[in-house]
């Protein structure tokens, strides 16, 4: 039954009006393949990751595997960037699985209803800041304008995902399981820091089809104030 739950669930995420805009409200998930919490956020991530009006991130964090089981597609990065927001957000412990969406709502577990609601919540608040993209070959072309007031400095970030990663997990808590992962994180740098003031031009080098995001955050991990996605 509850694996039928989270099959439900997931099948309510995809199927939500999925509605094209210049900035998708971005998902980051921070888990682990040492965390025997985190499958049922995976699998709500497939979801998410089908939706054109969300970017669905994983970034897999390396604090689980002294348990036993090296995740192989965690960098210590992503739990700085989880710990980061934590501290922004005046909490003292981070979690697997944890949701954060659009760099302010915190979702700790695998709970379908109060992801969507933010992701909702998220879409209604207009947008400050555009972002567009153009890629020609390795070329990549990054333009953004201010709509209304923002808070600057901006940090111009960019990463690359695969789409689909799996991973056969032998020992730790999820020892035994062959867990399919969606939108698995690499290559995340700084590329800028922007006042928000006048327009912004620059070109980036992105090598090779794995799809590329743009984010625009404010700094000290705020909220994220524009996104855009090549797949």
């Amino acid at each position: 039954m509850k694996k039928l739950s989270y099959v439900l669930a997931a099948f309510w995420l995809i199927s939500a009006p999925a509605v094209a805009q210049n900035s998708p409200v971005v998902v980051e998930l921070f888990t682990s393949q040492g965390c025997s919490s985190c499958p049922p956020a995976d699998e709500l991530l497939h979801g998410l990751a089908e939706r054109d009006d969300v970017i669905a991130l994983a970034l897999h964090v390396d604090y689980w595997d002294y348990i036993g089981w090296k995740d192989e597609f965690a960098d210590p990065r992503n739990a700085e960037r989880q710990r980061a927001y934590a501290t922004t957000a005046g909490r003292r412990s981070i979690y697997t699985p944890e949701m954060i969406v659009n760099g302010l709502t915190d979702i700790v577990g695998a709970k379908p209803m109060e992801i969507s609601k933010a992701i909702a919540e998220h879409k209604e608040v207009p947008a400050s800041v555009t972002v567009s993209l153009q890629k020609s070959g390795d070329d990549l072309r990054i333009e953004a304008q201010v709509l209304r007031d923002v808070k600057g400095p901006l940090v111009v970030q960019i990463l690359r995902y695969k789409p689909r990663r799996e991973a056969r997990i032998t020992r730790g808590e999820n020892a035994g399981k062959t867990i399919d992962y969606a939108n698995v994180t690499q290559d995340w740098k700084v590329l800028a820091e922007w006042d928000g003031r006048a327009p912004f031009s620059m070109n980036a080098i992105a090598t090779g089809d794995d799809p590329v995001v743009v984010l625009i955050q404010s700094t000290e991990m705020g909220p994220i104030v524009a996104a855009a996605r090549i797949r």
